[in-house]
């Protein structure tokens, strides 16, 4: 089985890239999978997830990049330009590896990925949710202009999106967004890692983690933490991520916390963070999945959770594995930590019932989702 991916970069630090590696080198090292991954951005950068030696990286060197500082007038023409080549180059390299299955993980490609002849098996993954991706809320267009570019877009995206064999996203709530569509199937990121040390329960901790930009909502967290911290003094609240550290910084100062809100650097060893802690909290406006929750419950940390559209629903048990609340409700989501806080043994047993239920998003389980899609797709290719 040779499958090709389609990526701009992967020197990058995010959940797409760290999903697709993880993918890969299991496809690699356990199905014994031919893997090829097309890159047009981040020449000379070495992936900052290891790959499987057996892995094929392509560099196009289309370097999309180049366009983010060039104004507008000039911009267009040159894109297009890049576009065409980034065609010509994909199409040449697929001809000659000729996969069986060629994947689009929704980037530029899948303008034109249903145009190309080298025969393989087209699908597409979303690692976002419909609502909110692409986005063109921060264009520095006029707002009835970004409307219309919104809605030619979605047609144009739409029209592709029909044409693939198969379109993934991350969870059931996602799926049931696309009503345009019939070829949609949901399979479930994997978890990163299962490790054999989990939290106890015991650490006066609640965690969070994530980049440190407005979706993922910390901004709210931070607000919700005041009425939490007044309860419980003795209680710490660390916020792990890097990015627009100053304004939220600001923030917690402003709400008096500063000395039970720490915003933590990213950091490699996030289990050992994940084991110190006793309560997780996701604040996110919305995510393509929600990778930083299967992630504490594995570690037998409870979450709670917005249910901000995508992911989290999907993945919590309310009342069972973890907590949900209502999407952008500060005060329910102080009291629910405060629950968790003041219920120590009901704490405790949902941290026990969160690691047995999150088990589901093994990798083993989710890669053999993806090998039945793969070769039962092949399989009927063939007849």
């Amino acid at each position: 089985m040779k499958i090709a991916y389609c990526i701009p970069a992967l020197n990058y630090p995010c959940g797409m890239e760290r999903v697709l590696t993880l993918k890969a080198n299991y496809f690699a090292a356990v199905f014994g999978y031919e893997i090829h991954i097309f890159l047009t951005d981040g020449e000379g950068r070495k992936p900052y997830y290891d790959l499987h030696p057996s892995i094929t990286v392509h560099q196009l060197n289309i370097n999309y990049s180049h366009l983010n500082k060039l104004p507008l007038y000039k911009k267009i023409p040159q894109y297009m330009a890049k576009q065409k080549l980034f065609k010509k180059k994909l199409n040449e390299h697929l001809c000659r590896i000729k996969p069986d299955i060629t994947i689009s993980l929704l980037r530029r490609d899948i303008n034109f990925i249903n145009k190309l002849t080298d025969g393989s098996i087209k699908l597409g993954e979303i690692h976002f949710n419909k609502s909110n991706y692409r986005d063109f809320s921060n264009s520095r267009l006029p707002s009835f202009i970004r409307a219309i570019v919104r809605k030619f877009w979605r047609i144009q995206l739409t029209r592709q999106l029909r044409q693939l064999e198969r379109f993934i996203v991350l969870s059931h709530e996602d799926a049931r967004e696309w009503t345009e569509l019939t070829n949609v199937e949901v399979i479930y990121n994997p978890l990163p890692f299962f490790p054999e040390r989990i939290a106890d329960g015991s650490h006066k901790q609640v965690i969070a983690a994530g980049r440190y930009v407005p979706q993922k909502g910390f901004d709210r967290l931070i607000l919700a933490w005041q009425f939490v911290a007044r309860k419980h003094p003795d209680w710490i609240l660390r916020i792990y991520g890097d990015g627009m550290r100053a304004e939220l910084q600001q923030l917690i100062d402003s709400f008096g916390v500063t000395g039970s809100c720490i915003l933590e650097p990213a950091v490699s060893n996030i289990v050992e963070k994940y084991c110190e802690s006793s309560v997780f909290v996701l604040s996110s406006r919305f995510e393509g999945f929600g990778m930083v929750i299967i992630e504490a419950m594995a570690c037998g940390v409870p979450p709670v959770s917005f249910t901000c559209p995508c992911g989290p629903r999907d993945i919590i048990n309310d009342g069972k594995d973890g907590l949900l609340v209502e999407n952008g409700n500060i005060e329910e989501l102080a009291e629910k930590i405060c629950y968790l806080i003041e219920n120590e043994e009901t704490r405790k047993e949902m941290g026990r019932q969160a690691r047995v239920d999150v088990q589901r998003f093994k990798i083993e389980y989710i890669a053999e989702q993806w090998k039945e899609l793969f070769e039962g797709l092949v399989a009927t290719a063939k007849k």
